[in-house]
């Protein structure tokens, strides 16, 4: 007997808060702008490598608008799940991205080492104010959103980084200003570059748990075990499965073995309430499946497999 509760395929994590994303994509680009320009009137490659961070932010969340489109998508019989996964593989895409950054960044700043231009500081350091300026008012805008959707928490960590570039970047102008060391320029653009790998690593690390479907954290499959096995008439509970289509939405599926006197029409269903309804103080959940099974059909397989 299986019992399919309330599998609803409503707005993902990352489509709730999509008007947040157009507005940080707004002011991302045109700070992207501000400081192109900077970077090759000034000469800097630390405000030229946060411009360049800056622009793949603007790329990832473009994506992610765009995956959220695509996942809100009804669900086929092709794609029970609609295209909610999308979302998951926009989130590998910026991942993807923010590692190629940081390598391309890495790689000019070591070509420039023993041979740093001179730099307009005066110009470098307005650039990179109004772009923490800017990325501090994203993050204002994303905050509280990212602990909900991988999308949004990329396009966060991302500006975040984006905003610690944007000091490395007046760091480094004022050291020139102040002692004329113009290779602070050229070290601040390595120290973006070792500041994207970490926060990029961590996305890809959460996108491939996803994808491999392991348990969403902080869920103890243990404990929800224990809850499952204090339901009167359940006798035990095994092939225990929960995973993640996408942000937001976790999936729980198990077989219930039950005494055989609470299979019939009226005690099935009082069963299977209040198994849905302990799933749903301990995990989060409207999409859950449990396969009732009775204890004798239970012991008749385990003692056919004997």
């Amino acid at each position: 007997m299986g019992h399919d509760h309330s599998h609803t395929h409503g707005i993902t994590a990352t489509g709730r808060h999509r008007k947040r994303l157009i507005a940080v994509l707004a002011i991302t680009l045109a700070v992207v702008l501000v400081q192109v320009i900077g970077a090759v009137l000034s000469g800097s490659l630390s405000l030229l490598a946060d411009a360049g961070h800056m622009l793949s932010d603007a790329a990832g969340v473009t994506i992610a608008l765009l995956a959220a489109w695509i996942a809100g998508r009804p669900a086929s019989d092709q794609r029970t799940y609609g295209y909610q996964r999308a979302e998951v593989l926009a989130a590998l895409a910026n991942a993807l991205i923010l590692i190629v950054i940081s390598v391309v960044i890495f790689s000019e700043a070591i070509r420039r080492i023993g041979a740093a231009p001179e730099v307009q500081t005066d110009i470098m350091l307005f650039a990179a104010i109004l772009g923490a300026a800017a990325n501090v008012a994203s993050l204002m805008i994303l905050c509280g959103a990212h602990r909900e959707s991988l999308n949004v928490r990329g396009a966060y960590l991302e500006v975040l980084g984006d905003l610690l570039g944007s000091f490395a970047v007046i760091a480094a102008a004022v050291v020139i200003m102040v002692t004329g060391f113009q290779a602070a320029d050229t070290i601040a653009s390595v120290v973006i570059a070792l500041m994207i790998l970490p926060r990029a690593w961590s996305l890809l690390r959460d996108v491939v748990d996803v994808l491999l479907e392991a348990s969403p954290k902080g869920v103890e499959v243990q404990m929800i075990r224990e809850h499952i096995l204090s339901v009167e008439g359940v006798t035990d509970v095994h092939d225990i499965h929960i995973w993640t289509i996408t942000s937001g939405v976790p999936v729980f599926s198990a077989h219930v073995v039950v005494e055989d006197g609470v299979l019939n029409a009226r005690g099935a269903d009082q069963l299977l309430d209040k198994l849905i309804t302990c799933l749903g103080s301990h995990f989060d959940t409207d999409h859950c499946t449990f396969q009732l099974e009775p204890a004798s059909h239970s012991e008749h397989e385990a003692h056919q497999h004997a």
